[in-house]
């Protein structure tokens, strides 16, 4: 049995974004009818709407669907969480590390929801600033913890292939509410996404 590739896609919407790609084409003296580019303005279509999915996903839904009612106050961290978004200056990718945590007030959520909302607001046309408060926002907003932080490390690709074309630059933000605007607080969190504890 052959393999076959399963995607859901809206038709014509995919037909009119592989229009306006093949129009691109033309307006960069390309020949969309060459062998290697016929399926590209689809393919283009296909991606450009995968990497701006989460304008049709709702983050505080996503919570609310595994809130859980729990005595632990103590800090939840998840780290190392990969970030793919686009820059909305140059719709280039930027890409790299979030780390988030929240102190629970009472609910918890499940571990997975929180890499699913940073996905969430990352697929869509982003800067890194916006998307560090707009997640820390989400949770405060929606669970009401104690505390929220959010650090994202991240290399922006219209940084390393074209204006300043600096290589080794990367980019920190950083956003904290609550108990995490306490210096002690916060330095516990900082040395945690710090720590190899495997």
């Amino acid at each position: 049995m052959s393999y076959k590739k399963q995607e859901l896609y809206d038709g014509d919407l995919t037909d009119k974004i592989a229009s306006d790609y093949k129009e691109i084409l033309h307006l960069i003296n390309e020949d969309p009818s060459r062998d290697g580019l016929l399926k590209t303005p689809e393919r283009a279509s296909k991606a450009i709407q995968f990497l701006t999915k989460g304008y049709n996903e709702d983050p505080v839904e996503i919570l609310k669907a595994a809130m859980f009612r729990e005595d632990y106050s103590e800090m939840v961290l998840v780290k190392d969480i990969e970030v793919y978004s686009l820059c909305e200056h140059h719709i280039l990718p930027f890409f790299g590390k979030a780390h988030v945590a929240y102190i629970p007030n009472g609910y918890i959520v499940g571990l997975s929801k929180i890499p699913r909302i940073v996905d969430t607001f990352a697929r869509r046309l982003q800067v890194q600033e916006r998307l560090t408060d707009q997640i820390l926002q989400c949770i405060n907003s929606t669970i009401k913890p104690l505390g929220v932080a959010v650090v994202i490390e991240a290399h922006h690709m219209c940084m390393m292939m074209r204006g300043v074309q600096k290589q080794n630059s990367r980019t920190t933000t950083s956003a904290f509410t609550g108990q995490f605007e306490h210096v002690q607080t916060r330095n516990e969190f900082i040395n945690l996404i710090g720590a190899n504890l495997s």
